[in-house]
This record gives structure tokens, C-alpha cells and sequence, in this order.
């Protein structure tokens, strides 16, 4: 039997062409895929977004909500509370000109940005000193519809004031000087609400938990104050006793007694040539 000639394997043809008309069909095919993707029948993408919409909903308002949202700066630690904004502001179809939402839109997102350096630059001031940095582990931030809070709070073991006391430990005041050294140089208000656990024995007659929060948060503006802070930054002072627990389902938990001060978010205020 009469052997086959080289390149007649494939019907005659040589191997080398067989496999490069292969890889031109390939081509070919590729090429009209891209040009059928790139012709779209918005009549028949209409009709097929219509049937996806009847067939799983759609959210008609829309909520500004995130983690991320201004130039990649972390404004807060989780999910914004979309309570926030009122229904009259939101929008299914969100722009930066939309009217006047636009200029309330960038103020909220400016403030943000500024507690968010706000409270990088407190955390750095107590990482400048060593000598509190186990003491700071008693400090908690966290941004909310009032401002941003920054939380003095007692951990088993570790108290910042002393049981029954309205006067801080030497600890304590160190790291408020070091804050109040921030403050100063901030544009925020300060509210300083002081708070109590649940007593687990009656308290002394004539000086209960509301006069003991009330003292000890009037104890740290005190310190605040001698620190520099002026006294036209103080926004309110007062204590809430045992009625704002940290963690509601353990009221008698250390970490409830604790004093806040907070960066308080308010409206910029008016000019005094465009006050009525």
C-alpha cells in the first residue's frame, strides 16, 4: 500500500495552513461578537429591563448610606444610619446639582470629613504618649447623628475615676489634657454628659447617681478648661445617671459608667449680613 505524502493528512493540505485558517475562524468569530455587543436595540433592552423589574422589584428611594465616601476617607466604623437624612431629601436619582439638596449634601459630606480628621488627630495625640497608651484603651470613638463621640469609659480593673469619687485619677486627667490640647485647636462645641451604672447598693442619702454623673462630667471641663480649651467651646455639661446605659442588656457592666464628650454636629453659622 502506497504511503500518503507529508501534508496529506488533512485533505491534501499542508498542516501549517490547516492551523492558521483555525485560528483566523477564531478571530472572525471574536470580532463579530464584539461588533454584536456593541450594536444594542434599546426597544429590546427596554422590554428586558421592564421584565427584570416586574420580576424582582426595584427600590424606588434612594438612601445615602456607606462606609467610604469621600476621596477613600473612612468616615465612621460601619454602616451610616440612613435616619440620618430625611425622606424629603432622598432621591431616586441623586446628582451633585439637584437643586439645593446638593448644598445640604456637601455640607453633611464636609462635616464628615472633618470629624473623621478629627478624630485621627485625638488618636494620634494620645499614641504621642507612651507613658498613657495602656490608660487609652479606655477611650472610644464614634461617630453619630449628634457629632462625634469620644467616650471616657471604666473597664473591669481599670477605673478612670475612683468608686463614689466626682475627681479623677491622675491617669484619668492625663489623658484629658492630652485630648483638651486637640480640642482647643478644633471648631467644635463640646457637650460633656457623665453617666452612671445601675447601683448595685442604694447610693448615700442626698447624693445619688444623678449628682455623681453630673459632677464628674463637670470634673472633666474643669481639667479641659485649665488645659486651655476656652470656655466658649463648652456647648452643655450634665449627667444622665444610670438612664443611657452603654450596653442596655448589662446595666451594671463597668463600661456604663463612663463620661462622653461630644464634637457636636451643627449648621455652619449665618453671616450677619444674611441674618433676617
Amino acid at each position: 500500500m502506497a504511503k500518503k505524502k507529508r501534508g496529506e493528512a488533512h485533505g491534501g493540505g499542508h498542516g501549517w495552513f490547516v492551523t492558521f485558517a483555525d485560528l483566523m475562524a477564531l478571530l472572525v468569530s471574536f470580532f463579530v461578537m464584539l461588533v454584536a455587543f456593541s450594536t444594542q436595540d434599546n426597544a429590546k433592552l427596554q422590554i428586558v429591563a421592564g421584565s427584570m423589574r416586574d420580576a424582582f422589584g426595584v427600590q424606588q428611594n434612594v438612601r445615602y448610606s456607606g462606609i467610604i465616601e469621600v476621596d477613600g476617607l473612612p468616615t465612621r466604623p460601619k454602616i451610616k444610619n440612613v435616619a440620618k437624612i430625611p425622606p424629603s431629601e432622598s432621591s431616586a436619582t441623586p446628582s451633585p446639582d439637584e437643586k439645593d439638596h446638593s448644598n445640604a449634601q456637601g455640607t453633611r459630606l464636609k462635616t464628615d470629613s472633618g470629624f473623621a480628621l478629627a478624630s485621627a488627630s485625638l488618636r494620634q495625640a494620645l499614641q504621642d504618649m507612651p507613658e498613657i497608651a495602656e490608660v487609652s484603651k479606655n477611650i472610644m470613638m464614634e461617630e453619630t447623628a449628634d457629632g462625634l463621640n469620644i467616650e471616657i469609659v471604666d473597664q473591669d480593673g481599670r477605673a478612670m475615676f475612683p468608686d463614689g469619687s466626682k475627681n479623677p485619677y491622675e491617669r484619668t486627667r492625663r489623658v484629658v489634657e492630652a485630648l483638651a490640647s486637640r480640642f482647643k485647636a478644633m471648631p467644635y462645641r463640646l457637650s460633656i454628659v457623665g453617666h452612671t451604672s445601675a447601683p448595685r447598693t442604694p447610693p448615700r442619702p442626698g447624693y445619688g447617681p444623678w449628682d455623681l454623673s453630673a459632677d464628674r462630667a463637670n470634673a472633666i471641663r474643669q481639667i479641659l478648661e485649665e488645659s486651655g480649651v476656652p470656655a466658649s467651646h463648652f456647648f452643655m455639661v450634665g449627667g444622665r445617671a444610670d438612664t443611657q446605659p452603654l450596653f442596655p442588656d448589662d446595666p451594671y457592666l463597668a463600661a456604663n459608667r463612663r463620661v462622653t464628650i461630644t464634637l457636636m454636629r451643627e449648621a455652619p453659622p449665618v453671616p450677619a449680613n444674611l441674618k433676617p
